[in-house]
């Protein structure tokens, strides 16, 4: 085959490979992680649901409400976009090793017009000229590694803060739910009190009107109610807020009407273990702390890319021409060039632009190193927090239980001694309000108890549906 067929297959196949090479060679030189071909995973393998529809004709389950948030959720969609960015950086710095090629075909019409006293004819000749160029990178003491490296750490930062804003919209929309939960427990408990403080008014009426108590009692009861009736007011409206709360959270339209299911009056809690456990997970599983990590080894890598810049560099290169070169005439002769060779760049003087430039790169380096020990310094502190609020919890979790049923045999007895005329009114309503406090405590233990259990496991990193799931449904978590 000769120089020019060699030429025009080259061009050929150029032109034909641009336009199927997002069909055939999508990723060429498997830059994109394993992530971007089988998608985004939590700390326990559960995958994002956002194919089937949530029904919200049915009470809202918290798997549900995750997948709902992490689908809707724009800063996790922009993460997404980010791995893929650096995806293509990573590309870019692995065809650094990989020659270039480049090839060009030229149809001239060459005319050459003389003046009038020179007695000679114009002439016009026609043809095609051919070019191709080979430049081949073969050393440049460690620069391209280094680009290569800082590159690989950046997308390993990406996937990272990828991760870490999947944990934050999680906690954020199980919180929200939780609230929710809560304070719809809340409300239906003070409708509970709200019917007691009723059914009590109507006893005090009927003794009343048999002349077994005077109209003090009635009024009392009268004021109890409304008092009753005020706080359920006032929880209704804290559910419709934490309602809508949830829904913002969730990324769902606010008229969406949304039911919740009950709050469990049961939970078993699991043991929280020691704290250097939590400690040493967050260090080494925390997605923000993996990618302030990332993004200091990428900046150390930098370093080493900017000084390198300064070094000789070692190239090949090779030509063949034909008819002429590129943005000249036809040559007067049906000849080819060809030329290869070496060549070596040393850099000798750039203004001292290098040597600011590798400060500048150093400097950055630094504050990568301070942000990652401030980034691990807070998240550090906030699994310390949890930690101590999980344990208080967890005390006071047993404690209200006791409280509750204690306050439920309290108000029993007064409400039978009343009815049998050996308890006055008063009794009666210091036992329901009494109640009321502990159904209280005992909503507020339980909220607080799954707050700061799903609090330590986001804080530590490793918060995913099954965990979520695990402590609705009152089981241990490991």
């Amino acid at each position: 085959m000769n120089a020019n067929k060699v030429l025009i297959a080259l061009c050929l196949l150029g032109s034909w490979m641009e336009p199927a090479a997002s069909d055939m060679l999508d990723d060429p030189l498997l830059a994109q992680p394993v992530q971007l071909q089988e998608g985004a995973t939590l700390p326990d393998s559960s995958r994002i649901d956002c194919a089937s529809a949530v029904d919200f004709s049915h009470p809202l389950a918290l798997t549900d409400a995750v997948d709902t948030a992490l689908c809707n959720n724009p800063q996790i969609r922009a993460t997404w976009a980010e791995i893929k960015m650096q995806s293509g950086v990573v590309g870019e710095a692995r065809a650094a090793y990989l020659p270039t090629i480049n090839g060009s075909v030229s149809r001239l019409k060459d005319t050459t017009t003389y003046s009038s006293g020179a007695r000679q004819p114009s002439s016009t000749s026609i043809g095609n000229q051919y070019y191709g160029s080979l430049n081949w990178r073969l050393f440049d003491f460690g620069g391209r590694s280094a680009n290569r490296e800082a590159a690989n750490e950046m997308l390993l930062a990406a996937l990272a803060g990828h991760d870490a804003a999947l944990q934050k919209t999680m906690a954020s929309v199980i919180q929200s739910w939780f609230e929710a939960m809560t304070s719809q427990a809340v409300m239906d408990a003070r409708q509970h009190i709200a019917q007691l403080a009723m059914q009590t008014l109507s006893v005090a009426q009927r003794r009343e009107t048999k002349g077994a108590t005077t109209q003090d009692d009635t009024l009392q009861a009268a004021t109890a109610l409304a008092k009753a009736q005020l706080n359920a007011i006032h929880a209704r409206g804290d559910y419709q807020k934490n309602l809508a709360l949830l829904k913002q959270a969730m990324g769902i339209d606010l008229t969406t009407d949304i039911h919740l299911p009950a709050q469990p009056e049961q939970v078993n809690p699991s043991d929280i273990h020691d704290l250097n456990q939590w400690l040493k997970q967050a260090e080494s599983r925390h997605p923000a702390i993996a990618q302030a990590r990332a993004k200091w080894q990428a900046d150390k890598d930098k370093i080493i890319q900017v000084r390198s810049d300064g070094l000789p560099t070692l190239d090949m290169t090779a030509h063949i021409s034909r008819n002429g070169f590129p943005n000249q005439g036809l040559s007067s002769l049906n000849q080819t060039d060809k030329d290869i060779g070496l060549t070596v760049s040393v850099p000798l003087f750039d203004g001292f632009s290098r040597h600011y430039k590798i400060q500048e790169a150093q400097a950055q380096a630094e504050q990568s190193e301070a942000q990652l020990e401030d980034t691990t310094a807070h998240i550090l502190t906030d699994v310390v927090k949890a930690w101590a609020d999980a344990k208080t919890a967890l005390s006071v979790l047993s404690v209200s239980q006791q409280l509750l049923d204690a306050a439920q045999a309290s108000v029993n007895s007064s409400r039978r001694r009343y009815d049998k005329n050996v308890a006055d009114i008063l009794e009666v309503l210091n036992a329901q309000s009494a109640l009321a406090d502990a159904q209280q405590q005992r909503i507020q233990a339980i909220a607080e108890w799954q707050s700061a259990r799903l609090s330590l496991l986001a804080n530590t990193g490793i918060l995913g549906q099954l965990s979520a799931t695990a402590q609705t449904r009152s089981q241990d978590i490991p």
